[in-house]
């Protein structure tokens, strides 16, 4: 999620349909029953074993893959996930915009149940911040001394937006700030080398200023806007230096990232740091995640993520380019992106799939 002055209505629109569907239901299961979200908050760490080696979940997988166009198709699907059900057995999620589209639902698929979880329409959002998020006694939107910290703002110079770096991450040579590809690259429409700058250009009431360019837009992996589209990755790099970025949060954040990744798993125990919302913690509910994103350019469909849920906001626009880790471990998961209009799910890319593609690891402890 990343912050403009772009989509204001459209977000606050969606805000009022998400209260509205909210205090109708908050989740519905399909099989028959429901449940209080705050069930999958109260997971635990120590259960999260399930991740693609598990012979359940591969099979899970499987059906999935196998059937995911016409779970797609379905009336006000908007993405669908593999997870688990109260009794720890494996599910294939339906994610859908309202509660009038759930029972259009199927039970089951080849024997797998299928559970829809109302979340609204998912979002790479640009709007501004809703009212009633509390602020951090550090302001992540603020002006930082250099190096700045990771997880605060930041942006392109081309637009006056802002999201957050991700991390610091390097190769052979050089050191890069890691965040999306719609807050470096503005959607595949920035010219590389174009100036990235902290705080971004929303949080200086739209004024450049070159004291406060901190790298240059070295690369990123272009988003195909088509519901047809398999894309993996919103992701964008800024060369930068040991002199101008660090590698830790700031002092109310998680600190330093590891250097080693873990691979998401269901009921795994997450949290990010974001120019937003700060610290936040939350659970994996679903994986290998095919979502319809919405961006200023159109929508864009992503296979393989990782799905967050947090009875509290966990994202909010201006958090997009986060970096997802373990809770306590703080290890990196993911790399966060998207999410629905209440901030409760979030979407993140593995990882390893954004490291792979730009040839980096994380520089951290």
């Amino acid at each position: 999620m990343k912050i403009s002055f772009r989509h204001y209505i459209k977000y606050l629109f969606g805000v009022l349909v998400f209260i509205a569907a909210f205090s109708l239901l908050n989740w519905v299961e399909i099989s028959g029953s429901f449940r209080s979200a705050g069930v999958e908050a109260k997971i635990t760490q120590e259960t999260a074993i399930f991740d693609r080696s598990h012979p359940e979940i591969q099979f899970a997988i499987t059906v999935q893959t196998r059937n995911i166009h016409a779970l797609m198709g379905l009336p006000g699907v908007v993405g669908t996930a593999v997870g688990l059900n109260d009794a720890g057995k494996p599910v294939i999620l339906v994610l859908i915009k309202d509660v009038g589209k759930a029972g259009m639902i199927p039970e089951h698929v080849e024997g797998i149940p299928l559970i829809a979880k109302i979340t609204g329409e998912i979002f790479a959002m640009k709007a501004p911040i809703v009212p009633g998020v509390k602020a951090a006694k550090i302001k992540p939107t603020a002006w930082f001394p250099r190096p700045v910290p990771i997880g605060v703002s930041t942006g392109n110079e081309g637009e006056c937006s802002a999201g957050t770096i991700g991390a610091r991450v390097k190769d052979a040579t050089s050191v890069y700030a890691l965040s999306n590809n719609h807050v470096y690259a503005l959607e595949n429409t920035a010219p590389l080398n174009s100036r990235i700058l902290q705080p971004g250009l929303y949080d200086t009431n739209c004024v450049f200023d070159s004291g406060n360019v901190i790298g240059t837009l070295s690369d990123f992996e272009p988003i195909v806007f088509s519901t047809s589209a398999s894309n993996t990755i919103d992701a964008a790099i800024a060369l930068t230096s040991t002199d101008l970025l660090g590698n830790a949060t700031p002092a109310n954040g998680y600190g330093t990232p590891k250097s080693n990744t873990v691979l998401p798993s269901i009921y795994l125990s997450v949290q990010k740091y974001g120019r937003t919302t700060a610290l936040t913690k939350g659970t994996v509910v679903g994986i290998n995640a095919t979502v319809d994103v919405g961006y200023s350019s159109g929508t864009a469909r992503f296979v393989n993520q990782i799905i967050v849920y947090s009875s509290k906001p966990f994202i909010k626009p201006g958090d997009s380019g986060s970096l997802l880790v373990t809770y306590p471990g703080r290890n990196p998961v993911g790399l966060l992106f998207a999410g629905n209009v209440s901030g409760t799910y979030a979407i993140a890319n593995p990882i390893d799939e954004v490291l792979k593609r730009f040839g980096v690891t994380i520089d951290g402890e």
